[in-house]
Formats: C-alpha cells, structure tokens, sequence
C-alpha cells in the first residue's frame, strides 16, 4: 500500500516534492492511481510556460492531509497511489511528444491503475485521449473549460492548445453521444466556435447556461447523458476558474465559477465510471502567491478522491 508521508510526523518541507507527498515509485503493481506530469508547453497560443505546471502544483500539494471532509471519506483506506514521475516531453514537437504520452501510459492503463495528468498546455489531452482509447475504446469525456478547444488549426497549424479536441472527435476517440463541454465563455471570433463543438456532437454548457440552470441541473444532465458504466475521461483546464481565483494560466477569461464552485463540479461526478483525468494550463510565473497552485492541488485532490470513491462502492458490491 502506497500513501502518502504524515506530514504530523515529517515536516512539509522535507523530502521530495512530489503530489501530495506521496512515494516517487514507477511500479504498477499494488497501485489504483498514479500522479503523472506532463510537461509540455510549445503549443501554447499566448502566454507559455505550463512546463512547470506540474512541479508548481506538486509544490503546493504538500499541504494536502489524507481525509476529504467534503467527501467523507478517508482516502488512503481504500486506494494506494503514487507520484510517477513525469512523461519524457519533447519539446517543440508535439507529435512525438503524443507518442511518448501513449507509451508511458500503456502500462499504467494495461494494469487497471487510474492516470491522474499534470499539464502542461491542453494540446497534450489528444496524446492522453489517444491512449485511453487504444485501453478502452471510445471514451465519455466531460471537459471544464472557458474554451471549446475545438478549433481546426491556428496559425494554420492542427496541432495546438486550441484544437485538440477536434483532432479526438475526428480520430473517432470520443463517444460524441457521451461528450460535455462546461464553462464556455468570453469574447470569440463567431458564434462558430460553440456551434463547431455542437455540431461535432459535444454538449456544450456555457458559463452563461451554467449561471442560467445551475450546477446541480449541470451535474444532473451530465450524469443523464454519460450513465453510470461508460468509462470517462475528465479534463480540466485551470482557465475554467475565474482569473480572480486562478491568475496562473496563459488565457484567462473573467466571470467564471469560484473556486469553490469549481471544486463541486469536480465532486459532483462521483458515480460516473471514471477512468483518467487531465489537469493543464497551470502557469506558475503569472500565479501570484501560489493562489493557481493551491486550487489546482486541491482539485487533483478531488480527483484522488473520486478514485478513492469509487472504489470503496465497489468493494461494497463485492461484500
């Protein structure tokens, strides 16, 4: 069983930063999630340096503690995790950098561990999305964002943070049935870049729909539309949060959810089938007083506990 260090025993600032202060260990074995990095920041449009991304957050997660009050549940009595290092990015190529990211996550996925993603810019999720197919097929994915990452190229280039879930629709890596975009919003080049996503088969929720309906109506349909057994994927891209709570990311956008808000999106999945998860965008050199990477932390903490979750229903199944 791998936990974390007891920070009541071992100050915080001892050892190595890893999530949450968990075992730097590449093993598979004995292992439901492992934290994983994915450095990688030259597909970037605007701001760039979400290579540090993932030691920015591992920095601020040793304040996380084992037991989610919110969740009611005592984590490391019902999974083992560990910190796996990061992917070997290449940088300014993102193809190869893709290739990498499904090698490196074959073995975790091949033996039933759940990937939790540190970016990194958000064109490393086709990479991500690339490699949960090849495990599971086409995935239900359910994607908090202010952007629609839907575009077809920019700078004429396909490959970029702003297009790669059009690239996973088109590869056919996505149940389109199964598929929601929350949190759209500010300023666009057309009313295209939400109808382009509707019509590759996303429902798409924007900011606005979210303050209009509510979060739990949000969550309701989400869980509606998905269903209890399909596998999903999440992604979550730090812009999704309002700047005043996340100011460490490359394209902010104004009058998004809370903080607080955010982290019950994240909790509201619990039920789902939830098989990986992505964290990107966090840019450590606009995030004044480390406000981006506590949030971020502790909404891979959310996502620690829904594995931790689901895995105490199932043992209750088999009881």
């Amino acid at each position: 069983m791998y936990k974390p260090i007891d920070s009541s025993l071992s100050p915080r600032f001892c050892g190595m930063r890893t999530f949450m202060r968990l075992e730097a260990v590449r093993t598979e074995e004995d292992v439901d999630f492992a934290v994983v990095g994915v450095p990688f920041d030259t597909a970037a449009s605007n701001r760039t340096g979400q290579r540090g991304g993932p030691q920015h957050i591992r920095n601020a997660s040793v304040l996380l503690r084992p037991y989610n009050p919110d969740q009611d549940i005592s984590i490391f009595d019902h999974v083992s995790g560990v910190d796996y290092g990061d992917i070997d990015v290449i940088p300014g190529n993102v193809h190869r950098t893709y290739d990498n990211i499904v090698e490196g996550l074959k073995p975790l996925l091949e033996n039933g561990v759940t990937p939790i993603l540190l970016g990194g810019d958000h064109s490393i999720s086709l990479g991500h999305l690339r490699a949960f197919h090849e495990q599971y097929g086409k995935m239900a994915f359910v994607h908090f964002d202010s952007h629609g990452d839907t575009w077809d190229n920019y700078f004429g280039e396909k490959y970029m943070h702003g297009t790669p879930f059009r690239r996973a629709a088109e590869e056919g890596l996505l149940d389109m049935e199964r598929s929601v975009q929350v949190g759209l919003r500010g300023p666009l080049y057309g009313p295209e870049d939400v109808s382009d996503a509707e019509e590759l088969g996303f429902e798409v929720y924007t900011m606005r729909d979210v303050r209009k309906l509510g979060r739990e109506q949000i969550l309701e349909r989400i869980h509606e539309k998905i269903g209890p057994d399909h596998p999903v994927f999440v992604s979550f891209d730090i812009d999704f949060v309002d700047p005043a709570y996340a100011p460490g990311t490359g394209t902010p956008e104004v009058a998004g959810p809370t903080s607080y808000e955010a982290l019950e999106f994240v909790r509201g999945l619990h039920g789902l089938n939830l098989v990986g998860f992505d964290l990107v965008e966090v840019l450590p050199e606009y995030d004044s007083g480390d406000t981006t990477a506590g949030l971020a932390s502790a909404v891979g903490f959310e996502m620690v506990s829904l594995v931790a979750m689901k895995k105490r229903a199932q043992n209750k199944v088999y009881l």
